[in-house]
């Protein structure tokens, strides 16, 4: 196993268009990080400057304590796994994936006794007389993943590899890669636009938005605790809510003013609120952190209308208005609204992340930067 490292790393293609800018990142031996972002982003060019198809700009590259900047791909040991699964048509399942350890020159008899044994794990082990076209699609992305396997890489890279798939085959061959992972214990990057694979594969995720990372950390801490309102918005199905509030005062104590409502800032933020001064604040609120209630609380309450309500099945998606700005609730299939119906919104304030409208950080980072100036 093998950590890799990016110290500085900036990518600038022909015309002066910027790939990644300054990337620093570290990806721990046996790690499953994935890098997330919209399409543009920078994520696979990421990717393949840690393969050595794209050279930096500046800025070095380590795996280990080896610089890795300056080597060709074929001598960085490591395994690609492409969008597109990139297999030989003319190839049978067994030659397409012994042929990169035939380009090393390995004895034959090495060769096929890792193709057996890696086919084995992926169960295509009785696979490896057809060729590709006699596949189906998830076949095809377990012969991919094998043929990267067999190189025996320290780093294994994967480039949305199941974007080719449907939605039902991606849920179980996602389940089967983390285990494989884990039972191997390579180190693994992963690129995807998906924010659930992300989500549910990752030991920790890269969010990356216009060439360079916005925030690194678990699920549950992206998720839970977005730097920015990009992170907030760009993660979750439905995704985090934000309305537009102003800062008042109520004997001596901070609130959230948000149209004709009143809330109390959560005691997380009290503090924050008063040391940053500030005067307009975003709200940022998951769709399944906000109740609805018949009744309004003061200062915990949000009056909202229906605009709309949307079952899926297990769950209900509530679509209400406040203030001119559209809200998303997910609740209880049971639920029973009708549309333009007033409601009363509960938010869990514990769950409340408030942003600097003009920066669109979290108030805590916004904090934290200025104490270092």
């Amino acid at each position: 196993m093998v950590s890799v490292k990016l110290v500085n790393v900036t990518k600038v293609f022909r015309g002066g268009v910027v790939g990644v800018k300054d990337i620093n990142l570290v990806i721990e031996h046996g790690e499953f990080m994935a890098l997330l972002g919209p399409s543009g982003s920078g994520k696979s060019t990421t990717l393949y400057l840690i393969a050595g198809i794209y050279k930096p700009t500046r800025g070095r590259i380590f795996f280990g304590d080896k610089d890795v900047t300056k080597l060709p791909p074929r001598e960085r040991n490591v395994g690609l796994v492409f969008q597109n699964w990139a297999l030989y048509p003319h190839m049978k399942v067994f030659d397409n994936i012994a042929f990169p350890l035939r380009l090393r020159k390995i004895p034959e008899s090495e060769i096929r006794k890792r193709v057996v044994s890696v086919a084995r794990m992926l169960r295509i082990d009785g696979l490896l007389d057809r060729y590709p076209w006699q596949l189906s699609g998830g076949q095809q992305q377990r012969v991919a993943m094998a043929r990267a396997l067999a190189k025996e890489p320290d780093v294994l890279l994967l480039d949305e590899p199941m974007s080719n798939l449907d939605a039902v085959l991606r849920i179980s061959v996602r389940a089967e890669l983390k285990r494989l992972q884990r039972e191997l214990g390579i180190t693994t990057i992963y690129v995807t636009h998906d924010q659930a694979e992300a989500l549910a594969m990752a030991d920790r995720i890269a969010l990356i938005n216009e060439g360079s990372i916005v925030q690194i950390g678990t699920p549950s801490e992206v998720y839970g605790k977005p730097r920015t309102v990009f992170v907030g918005g760009f993660l979750g199905n439905p995704p985090m809510n934000f309305l537009e509030a102003t800062v008042g005062y109520v004997e001596d104590k901070p609130i959230l003013v948000i149209g004709n409502n009143k809330l109390r800032v959560p005691d997380h933020y009290e503090e924050l609120v008063r040391k940053l001064g500030l005067n307009q604040v975003i709200v940022g609120i998951r769709p399944e952190d906000m109740g609805i209630m018949d009744k309004p609380v003061p200062y915990r309450t949000i009056r909202a209308q229906v605009y709309a309500v949307e079952p899926m099945g297990r769950e209900t998606i509530v679509v209400a208005e406040v203030d001119g700005s559209q809200v998303k609730i997910v609740t209880s299939k049971s639920i029973v609204l009708r549309e333009d119906q007033d409601i009363h919104l509960y938010p869990s304030f514990e769950k409340i992340v408030l942003f600097d409208p003009k920066t669109e950080k979290a108030l805590e980072v916004l904090y934290e930067e200025e104490k270092l100036e």
